[in-house]
C-alpha cells in the first residue's frame, strides 16, 4: 500500500543490524561458480522461495524488539512473494497475518498463503482494491501494515545478501547484478555493495522499467507494465529509496527484452539445472565485460516449471 511520504534507503548500519537480527531465522545464501568470472547467488533457495523472506523477517523482528507489533498482527496486500514471506515470518513467531488479494487471485496462491496460516481476505477484482481494503483494515484493526518493498526495514533485510555474497566469493567482486521491480532488493543490496566498493547493475524488462523511467524523469513516475516477468517485477512505480541509490556513482541501469529473459531462464535450466522464475532470469541476462568479476542474484523460484525443456 502506498506511503504518505518518501522513505529513505537503509543505511549500512541498518543493514548490519538486520543481518544480526535475522541470523538463524533465514538461510545463508549459497553461491556457486558458473564460470571463472561469474558467480551465482542462489537466493531462490531461501525460505518461501525468494529473497523476500529476509525483509519480512527483519520487519517483523524489528517491530517485535521495539514493542510496536500490535496484538492485531501484521497485514499486507500481496499474493506474490512478499505476501508469502510476510505470512511465513508471522507464523514463525506466532503472529497473526492478514493478507489481502483480489477475488480473482489464482487459487494456488490462496492455498499456499493459507498453508502458512494466513487469514486471506479476497476483495474486489484488482490489486488496487485489495490494497485499499488492506489500508482500511490496518486503520480499523490496528494491525501493522507491511509493504512488499518500499520500507527501510524491508530493504535492509534484502541488503543482508551483499555481505554473504562477498564472504563467499574468493578473490573479490567488481559487480553485483540484481533484477529490479519495486526496488527493495536493489536498494538494500546496492547500498551495502557500494559501501564495500562494489558496483551494481540493475536489470529491468523493457516493459517493466519503473527504475529506468524514474532515472530518465528525475523523479518517481508511474509506468505501464507488460512482461513475462511482470508477476514479480511489475511494479508500476519504483520506491524513492531505490531511485536515490540508483543515482549514486557505481550503479548502472540496464533494460532487456522479454526474449532475452526467456532464453536466460531456459539457459539456467539447460546448463546448470537451476529452475527459477523469470524475475531471477532477468538478472542473468547480463553478460560480464572482459575481466569483470560478477555475482548475479537469482532472486526467486516461485513459478510454473512446465515450460522448461
Amino acid at each position: 500500500m502506498p506511503h504518505l511520504r518518501a522513505l529513505p534507503p537503509p543505511t549500512p548500519g541498518e543493514i548490519k543490524a538486520a543481518a544480526d537480527r535475522i541470523s538463524g531465522h533465514v538461510r545463508p545464501v549459497t553461491v556457486v561458480s558458473a564460470s571463472p568470472s561469474l558467480s551465482l547467488a542462489l537466493e531462490f533457495m531461501q525460505h518461501t522461495g525468494s529473497f523476500k523472506a529476509r525483509g519480512a523477517m527483519n520487519f517483523l523482528l524489528a517491530h517485535q524488539e521495539a514493542g510496536t507489533l500490535p496484538a492485531a498482527g501484521i497485514t499486507i496486500a500481496s499474493g506474490g512473494n512478499a505476501g508469502l514471506a510476510c505470512a511465513w515470518a508471522a507464523r514463525a513467531h506466532g503472529v497473526r497475518a492478514t493478507v489481502f488479494l483480489p477475488e480473482n487471485a489464482p487459487p494456488v496462491k490462496v492455498a499456499r498463503l493459507r498453508s502458512y496460516d494466513a487469514d486471506v481476505r479476497l476483495v474486489g477484482q484488482r490489486y488496487d482494491e485489495a490494497r485499499a481494503a488492506c489500508a482500511d483494515f490496518a486503520e480499523t484493526s490496528g494491525a501493522l501494515a507491511s509493504h512488499a518493498y518500499d520500507h527501510p526495514l524491508i530493504a535492509a533485510g534484502a541488503g543482508t545478501l551483499t555481505a554473504e555474497i562477498l564472504d563467499r566469493v574468493p578473490g573479490g567482486l567488481d559487480t553485483i547484478v540484481v533484477s529490479v521491480g519495486g526496488g527493495g532488493l536493489f536498494a538494500g543490496v546496492a547500498t551495502a555493495a557500494l559501501e564495500a566498493g562494489v558496483g551494481v547493475v540493475a536489470v529491468e524488462p523493457e516493459n517493466c522499467r519503473a527504475l529506468d523511467a524514474a532515472l530518465s524523469a528525475g523523479r518517481v513516475v508511474d509506468v505501464p507494465v507488460s512482461s513475462v516477468a511482470a508477476d514479480s517485477l511489475g511494479a508500476t512505480r519504483v520506491s524513492s529509496a531505490a531511485l536515490e541509490v540508483a543515482r549514486r556513482p557505481g550503479v548502472r541501469s540496464v533494460l532487456v527484452p522479454d526474449e532475452a529473459i526467456v532464453e536466460a531462464r531456459q539457459r539456467l535450466w539447460t546448463d546448470h539445472r537451476l529452475a527459477v522464475e523469470h524475475a531471477a532470469a532477468t538478472a542473468y541476462t547480463y553478460t560480464p565485460e572482459a575481466g569483470e568479476r560478477v555475482a548475479t542474484v537469482l532472486c526467486g523460484a516461485n513459478t510454473p516449471l512446465s515450460d522448461l525443456t
